[in-house]
């Protein structure tokens, strides 16, 4: 057996026989990127103490990944096929692992931004690779069964990262989250080489650089406007982001449809299974990503969760996935895609809907069937769409591909943070106001509470322990009057703690409420879109031609 595979894929004459431990491989270099963000979720406390960021600073630490991922990922995906999809994986994991490795010797915001960009730029190379490589080393009636296990695994890792960081924040600070990427990426090189085909297009042209740098600047600059309008306003920053994504949007798509070999043929969007199974997983990740964010914050700061308690109580939507994605192998051949996805939608939104009765009475209880919901709508859903996404690609365009299925998560997945929490941030403000109406708490102190929910426990715990500091001085005072005295400014300064602390719960449990309703409203209206969209019957003519093409591919190789 060869310690390096160096037969590639194309030129072998049967199905690779060792695709199954490959997908192993493929699965675990998806399992770091999705984990790099969803650890950092349990993480940020502690980091934002240590680092003293600000508001501004912790949402570019967590975005800072996100732009040059979801803007480099249509243009490293082209260059993959046309060079190598295995070497576009391997330099992905030499990179994601070397800002990793920045990110735990940073020692401040921008080090820390820094470390999360280059982690980004890794990820935008290996996202792509990964179903390239899935597609091209899977016969066609294996590749769904292997795409549901790909998904499967990107449901684990929302759920995993935050078990794993929790863990290591028991005994560690938060510069070890970011090790955590660093053995798995690891064993994903060595087992790149030895269990994964090479694999490049069997023809391809002269890729159209032209298109991918205008992809680029859009994709990015959208990605900016998405995170700088909702979270700091709609600035001049913002304002002139949104018109350079615009501007390049239009220009983007001109430039491909008068191109002779397009980075990306738009046409295909006018297709209704291309369309809409590009809208659900857009729409599924904003919604996921959006109710992680916040439901992460309520287990920890409402209901007293420490981060691992908080990972592990997220288990229930992995298992799920896991429980949705064997479903869709065995419903999807037999009642279709368009009522599958359209089953996982309405699950989706049906979670949301199950999460809007939160209040400040709530327990965890009342989070597990939500969370099971939409673990399930998401297993049943994702599959499908992401085969009928890869499979109308030519075996040229794969990686190509797969950028434009890995777009629309990340677009999804940052409006959904955005958008989503934005809208909590806002609600929680407004429901704090109205809660503390009349209280005697100074303004200054009143508006950092209402900054976000972590920053009105803060206040509740300050008077708290200004409510200490005045019961030791009672304690110590010899004059009895002035003892009764500061006991009984004490006993107000405690009571003021505890309505502090149950005005902040409750008006964050609202905001968990009102901005589920929101997200339901948004999957509702899009699960009827997508059920417009996606057609009824699946008409085996293109896999047909696609089969064929593949043939002719293989014999060229």
């Amino acid at each position: 057996m060869r310690l390096v595979m160096t037969e590639p894929v194309e030129r072998m004459n049967r199905p690779y026989a060792r695709r199954w431990w490959a997908l192993l491989v493929l699965c675990l270099s998806l399992l770091i990127i999705v984990m790099a963000n969803t650890a950092l979720t349990v993480a940020a406390p502690d980091m934002t103490k240590d680092l003293g960021l600000s508001g501004a600073d912790l949402q570019w630490v967590i975005d800072g990944y996100t732009v040059p991922y979801a803007a480099l990922m249509l243009l490293l995906g082209a260059i993959g096929d046309k060079y190598s999809r295995r070497g576009a994986l391997v330099l992905g994991l030499v990179v994601f692992g070397g800002g990793a490795v920045f990110g735990y010797l940073a020692g401040s915001a921008t080090t820390v931004i820094a470390a999360r960009a280059v982690m980004g730029v890794g990820a935008a190379l290996i996202m792509p690779a990964t179903l390239s490589l899935l597609a091209a080393t899977f016969p066609r009636a294996e590749r769904a069964k292997a795409i549901t296990l790909w998904t499967a695994t990107a449901g684990l890792a929302i759920a995993a990262g935050p078990v794993v960081a929790g863990a290591l924040l028991r005994d560690h600070g938060w510069a070890a989250t970011f090790l955590i990427n660093v053995p798995v990426a690891a064993v994903a090189l060595v087992g790149a080489f030895v269990l994964v085909p090479p694999s490049r297009a069997g023809h391809h042209d002269r890729i159209d650089y032209v298109g991918g740098l205008l992809s680029v600047i859009w994709a990015g600059a959208l990605i900016y406007t998405i995170i700088e309008g909702p979270h700091f306003g709609w600035g001049a920053k913002a304002v002139t982001a949104a018109v350079v994504a615009g501007v390049a949007l239009t220009a983007f798509v001109l430039w491909e449809l008068r191109h002779p070999r397009p980075i990306l043929d738009v046409r295909r969007f006018t297709g209704r299974r291309f369309a809409g199974s590009n809208l659900a997983v857009a729409l599924f990740f904003l919604t996921v990503f959006g109710a992680f964010y916040y439901l992460t914050q309520h287990l920890q700061f409402v209901l007293g969760y420490d981060a691992l308690e908080t990972g592990v109580r997220m288990l229930p939507l992995a298992g799920a996935v896991f429980a949705g994605s064997a479903l869709t192998g065995w419903l999807t051949p037999r009642v279709g895609m368009k009522w599958t996805v359209g089953a996982g939608m309405v699950g989706g939104t049906t979670a949301l809907a199950l999460l809007t009765r939160v209040d400040a009475a709530s327990a965890y209880g009342d989070l597990v069937a939500p969370l099971v919901i939409l673990g399930l709508a998401i297993g049943l859903a994702l599959s499908p769409c992401t085969d009928a996404i890869m499979g109308a690609f030519p075996e040229a365009e794969l990686g190509v591909g797969g950028a434009v299925n890995d777009t629309s998560l990340e677009l999804g997945g940052s409006l959904g943070i955005a958008v989503l929490g934005s809208l909590l941030a806002t609600s929680y403000g407004d429901h704090l106001t109205d809660a503390t109406a009349g209280s005697k708490l100074p303004a200054s102190a009143l508006d950092t509470a209402r900054d976000s929910v972590g920053a009105g426990y803060a206040v509740a715990q300050g008077i708290g322990d200004k409510a200490h500091q005045v019961a030791a001085r009672a304690a110590a005072a010899k004059d009895p009057q002035q003892a009764a005295r500061l006991k009984q400014q004490a006993g107000e300064l405690a009571g003021g703690a505890r309505e502090m602390a149950d005005a902040v719960g409750s008006a964050f449990s609202d905001a968990v409420a009102h901005t589920s309703l929101v997200g339901a409203v948004i999957l509702g209206i899009g699960t009827v879109l997508v059920a417009v969209l996606l057609p009824r019957r699946e008409s085996p003519a293109p896999q047909v031609k696609e089969e064929e093409r593949e043939l002719v591919d293989s014999a060229a190789g």
